[in-house]
């Protein structure tokens, strides 16, 4: 590579590992390495990380990453970060140590704790103020969780030496110094899955703060999604002055890599769960059928761009407890063969509900579950309902999303690990009955980071050049007749009303 070209690097720390791209101005990755990082399970419900893990897996994933291109800091003209949303991690801003593991968007030892607030005025009390409802998915019941469990983290927040961050927060304090004058800062998408973020005024509110008895001086200053909010320091593991300069959640990075930057265009995300987001403009959308209203994007001082989402917990991460927990599989992409060895189901549905339901349903009492059992069913069987499980709650997300919008969507772009599962992705198709299309660049989460980086420093001139980027790979079809689709459907709905609690299950 030229020593005089220019590059945008970019962090994606997911749930299961921390990964670090460099992308050339064509939007090609030149060069990628990562890290997965360990899973806690202490108690049922409880899913916890290592922040000092994910911090050490962030360093050596840029080192290797520009060992590999061969190229130096100085050639990097800015750096982005997308990470796990939700994720919530509480350190000690002077020393750069945790309070307590980072507790993970899937957790759900805050169920109480929403209950209690929802008492009076249900789940959605909050909804038009924040987008959410009360759910233990969001980050405000987790940094209350800690306040009222660790020792001595609601003295150390009172006295100004707690600070909270989800991960985009964690990594880019680091990236800017950690203790040696690292910036505290979050972008609107980060900050719009709080519970603590009005959606109107993009600034923390004072209501919800005292509902949630959250210090505000805890918090992180709110940005934009691109614009530079600090730079590398010639002793941190870059080394040099970069810019760091691009902040997206992981979802909304890949809506903004998919280039969805007109109002009705709508992807979905197949990775640890599955998550489907829809532009819907200036327009603040405020779902009546169980989706979150959220910040799609902030490109600079640019107006917000808001979307409709849908959140499924439990997509991805299916597969690896096949392959972990019942060892049907020995890696992740045997489970397409596995589930090719039989023409449907069978009459079975799976359902995921480990952590609960998320969107549409939210209900933190439902529980897995497999219907239909037989003397028929075998290995195969369950490994093709394990997949159809990601497809059937993306459908229920489609069909919330064209009632709250008005808007009949006419295609799906996808992307995440699991679309090179051919016999997902058609059976995607087949059961949504519209074309679903995956970009020839797959990494659309990442991809996105990069490009809010490069808009903030001019490496590319606008959005109008980085949709010329944005190319079609593969598409599906739909071809499964209408009344065999219709059956199918409202079988997986009868299996998801039997998840829940009250169903007695």
């Amino acid at each position: 590579m030229s020593r005089d070209e220019k590059y945008v690097g970019a962090v994606d720390q997911g749930t299961t590992s921390t990964r670090f791209f460099i992308f050339n101005h064509q939007g090609d990755a030149v060069s990628m390495h990562q890290l997965e990082h360990r899973q806690f399970y202490p108690r049922p419900g409880w899913v916890e990380h290592d922040p000092m893990e994910i911090q050490e897996r962030m360093g050596a994933v840029i080192r290797k990453g520009m060992q590999r291109a061969g190229i130096g800091p100085e050639q990097l003209a800015a750096i982005g970060v997308t990470n796990q949303r939700e994720t919530t991690v509480i350190w000690n801003p002077k020393t750069g140590k945790p309070y307590y593991p980072a507790i993970v968007w899937q957790d759900t030892r805050t169920e109480n704790l929403c209950r209690e607030l929802a008492a009076d005025r249900g789940m959605d009390r909050f909804r038009e103020k924040v987008g959410l409802p009360l759910a233990t998915y969001f980050s405000g019941p987790k940094i209350r969780w800690i306040l009222d469990h660790v020792e001595g983290v609601a003295d150390a927040a009172a006295a100004g030496e707690a600070v909270f961050g989800n991960i985009d927060t964690w990594l880019i304090w680091w990236l800017t110094g950690g203790p040696d004058g690292g910036v505290h800062v979050t972008d609107v998408t980060n900050a719009s899955r709080t519970m603590l973020m009005n959606l109107k005024t993009l600034d923390w509110d004072p209501e919800m703060l005292a509902v949630m008895g959250i210090p505000r001086q805890m918090l992180p200053k709110i940005r934009s999604s691109s614009e530079i909010y600090g730079y590398t320091r010639e002793s941190g593991v870059l080394g040099g002055r970069v810019p760091v300069c691009g902040d997206l959640g992981d979802q909304q990075a890949a809506l903004f890599g998919q280039t969805c930057f007109t109002p009705g265009e709508a992807k979905n995300t197949y990775g640890t769960g599955c998550f489907m987001l829809l532009n819907t403009g200036e327009k603040l959308v405020q779902s009546k059928f169980g989706l979150l209203t959220t910040l799609g994007y902030r490109i600079g001082d640019q107006p917000a761009v808001y979307a409709l989402e849908g959140s499924i917990a439990i997509a991805g991460s299916l597969v690896q407890w096949v392959r972990d927990n019942l060892g049907l599989i020995k890696t992740s992409p045997e489970i397409e063969e596995l589930a090719r060895t039989v023409s449907d189901a069978g009459g079975i549905y799976f359902v995921p509900a480990f952590s609960g339901l998320f969107a549409p349903h939210w209900r933190s009492d439902a529980r897995g579950l497999i219907t239909g059992l037989t003397h028929y069913i075998h290995k195969g069987h369950i490994a093709r309902a394990v997949l159809e499980a990601s497809a059937y709650q993306a459908r229920e997300i489609f069909e919330a999303m064209e009632k709250d919008s008005g808007i009949r969507l006419t295609a799906l772009k996808v992307d995440g690990g699991m679309v090179a599962n051919a016999l997902l992705m058609q059976f995607q198709a087949d059961i949504l009955d519209i074309p679903v299309i995956c970009p020839k660049n797959r990494e659309t989460s990442v991809l996105g980071a990069a490009y809010a980086a490069g808009l903030a420093v001019g490496f590319w001139k606008d959005q109008a050049e980085l949709a010329q980027h944005w190319a079609v790979d593969k598409t599906w079809t739909g071809c499964m007749p209408p009344e065999k689709r219709r059956t199918l459907y409202e079988g997986w709905l009868k299996a998801v009303r039997q998840s829940y609690a009250e169903a007695g299950c």
